[in-house]
């Protein structure tokens, strides 16, 4: 069996695809989501991010790349892989890496992000965490825990959080700096990367990985791109 490390290794300086739907959306449904999957790594992508248990397992069978998974329980606060029996419905799902939310928030459950990674990684040995962080401290304390890569997913969505930071543009260039510098995980790239000039540059920044999600796998926001654009 490939080890979390491999898979983790596995991935620098490539493209991991995020293929989700939002619920009520006409792709919300598991063989789209396996289809989308197979379409992008078609493409090139490296490894994909997937949610819902379901998803997890029709993509796990539907291609061999790594599948970076992540349950969302609830709509505020904790909501990404929020409790250790999330994490672990993931990885039964077939999840290679699972994508926890590492802010220092509390959580429904009592439990901290550390909790979740330990159990993980105790359980399911080849199973890789990525944190998924809002802030530099979030990020700093993910990787004293023993993180095994650090995310930038958050950044700019938790509002009301005292470390939260303001929405950027594009991708918050001056947080993927400041996270690169102060952790020794790899860091992978998520949030608002709509352009392969923002992949670029954040490459250039010494990022891991970067994790493309709107930009290729989700029609409805990019058709509203091109239609804000039509004469008034």
């Amino acid at each position: 069996m490939i080890s979390r490390h491999d898979i983790v290794a596995g991935l620098k300086n490539r493209l991991i695809v995020s293929c989700q739907a939002y619920p009520g959306e006409p792709l919300r449904r598991a063989e789209i989501t396996a289809a989308m999957a197979q379409a992008v790594v078609a493409g090139g992508a490296a490894a994909v991010r997937v949610q819902g248990v379901t998803d997890i397992a029709a993509v796990r069978q539907a291609v061999e790349v790594p599948v970076v998974g992540l349950i969302k329980y609830g709509h505020e606060g904790v909501y990404i892989t929020p409790s250790i029996a999330h994490a672990r419905a993931c990885a039964y799902a077939g999840a290679n890496v699972i994508a926890i939310d590492a802010t220092l928030r509390e959580r429904g459950e009592g439990e901290s992000f550390a909790d979740a990674l330990v159990a993980i990684h105790d359980e399911f040995p080849g199973v890789a965490i990525m944190a998924d962080c809002a802030s530099l401290a979030d990020a700093k304390a993910a990787d004293e825990a023993g993180a095994d890569i650090i995310g930038t997913t958050l950044a700019g969505y938790t509002p009301g959080y005292e470390h939260a930071r303001d929405k950027t543009t594009g991708p918050d260039l001056d947080f993927i700096r400041d996270v690169v510098a102060a952790v020794s995980a790899p860091v992978v790239v998520e949030g608002r990367l709509h352009t392969p000039d923002h992949v670029a540059q954040v490459f250039e920044l010494g990022a891991h990985a970067a994790c493309v999600g709107t930009a290729i796998t989700h029609p409805t926001t990019i058709t509203s791109w091109f239609t804000d654009a039509l004469p008034r």
